[in-house]
This record gives structure tokens, sequence and C-alpha cells, in this order.
């Protein structure tokens, strides 16, 4: 288990590899990801700065309990919220930031697909069927995020257990969302639908967590994901590739 896990954290260390051997490729990965990230980056600050007053907002039935149970309570409800908040701006962050530069991580995947050998043909279907598969897979991949940010909110507002496994929970959920999201070009070309990506990710289990956790952390470094993205498409091709082909040796698996 800890073996694959590290496999996983590999992967993506071979995808920020790529950035030594093909900078250019990679480059035109990172332009709109960081059109997004600034964005991004700028309506977290604001939400940071009101935290306090939200968290006050949203627990009203604590206004009347003593000290230091009120502000603890509050202390954890801002907490909470801002590590929801980033699993939600991961998640959103990376949706969008594919279809805003679908056509260079196409390219990206493409490429990669081509050094690896055996590459898949293009995907079929046209461009619209293909937008709007990928809108129904991510808004899927949405709702299931929203539930469980609600029920990490939920655990957060425990004083002091809440602000240690929040965020542990929010880095294992947010990898596992970021593998799903992020083998779509991999999975799609070879005609895997979200349920049997899901089925071969849960499979491999360890190795999935080990990359998406990974990501995960990088995409929380200022400006982190701006140069992780192009490198994490890059890894989730080989995660995908792996997944597939011994799905495809051992199917009861």
């Amino acid at each position: 288990m800890i073996r694959d896990f590290f496999t996983g954290v590999g992967l993506l260390g071979r995808g920020l590899a790529t950035w030594s051997t093909s900078p250019r490729l990679m480059l035109t990965g990172a332009l709109p990801a960081l059109i997004v990230a600034l964005v991004y980056t700028a309506g977290f600050v604001v939400l940071a700065v009101n935290s306090p007053g939200l968290a006050e907002w949203i627990t009203p039935f604590a206004d009347h309990w003593p000290e230091p149970w009120r502000t603890l309570t509050r202390v954890s409800a801002a907490l909470a919220l801002v590590a929801v908040a980033l699993l939600v701006i991961v998640f959103t962050f990376t949706a969008i930031t594919l279809a805003v530069g679908d056509i260079f991580y196409e390219r990206i995947w493409r490429t990669t697909e081509e050094r690896l050998g055996d590459a898949p043909p293009e995907p079929q279907g046209g461009f619209w069927k293909l937008l709007w598969r990928g809108i129904v897979t991510g808004a899927r991949i949405l709702a299931l995020t929203i539930v469980i940010g609600l029920l990490l909110f939920v655990v957060g507002l425990v004083p002091v257990v809440g602000q240690v496994a929040s965020p542990v929970l929010a880095a294992l959920f947010g990898g596992w969302v970021l593998s799903l999201e992020l083998t779509g070009f991999a999975f799609d070309a070879r005609g895997v639908p979200l349920r049997g990506r899901r089925r071969m990710l849960d499979a491999r289990r360890s190795r999935t967590l080990g990359f998406g956790v990974a990501t995960y952390l990088l995409f929380l470094i200022p400006l982190g994901a701006v140069f992780v993205m192009p490198a994490a498409v890059v890894g989730a091709t080989q995660l995908a590739r792996r997944a597939h082909d011994e799905a495809g040796r051992h199917p009861e698996g």
C-alpha cells in the first residue's frame, strides 16, 4: 500500500520532469492555469478576510454560550469554511482550467500518449458531443464534492479534533477528485465512462491517492497550480494508462 502510494507520487514527479524536457509544451499549459489562478486567488483572499464574520453569521446558536466555547466554536467554523473552500476551489479550478485551456491540455495529453507508445485514436463523437459528456461528468463530480464538502464542514466544527481531521480528509478526497478529473483525457479516448473510471482507479486506490494528494497539496502553494497543472495532466495520463492496461490483463480486479 505504501509502495503504491509513493508510486502515484512518482507519477506526478515524472510529469514535473517534463518541464525540463519540453518546456515550451508545458508553458502552453501554464498560461490558462495562470489566468484562472489569479481570479481564484483574489476570491480566496476575500473569503479568508471575511471568514470570521461568516463564521459568526452561521453560528448564531453560540451567541449566548460562555467563553471559551463560543470563541472555539467560531474559530472552528472559520477554519472549516477555509478548508471546505480550498477543496471546492481546487476542484473547480481544475475543471475550469481544463475547460479554458482544453486545446492546450489535449495537446499535452496527446504528446504524452505518443511518447509512451500505443496511443489511442482521437476521441470519437465530435466536439459538441465530447463537450456535453465533459459537462455532465464535471457536474456529477461537483455534486459529489458539494456533499462531501458539507460533511467536512460539519466535522470541522468539532473543536481541536475537527481542525486536524477536516484538512486531512479534504486532502484525501480532494486528491481523489483531482485524479478522477485529470484522467478524463486518457479514459475518454479509450471509451471508459465515469463509472468505469472510478472502478479502475478505486482498484488502485493507494496509487491514485498518492498521485492525487501530492497534486492537491502542491495546488495549495500560491501559484503552484500554474506550474503543476500541465505536469498533472502528464502524470494523470500515465496513471490512467497503467490502470486501464492492468484492468485489461486482470479483468476480475
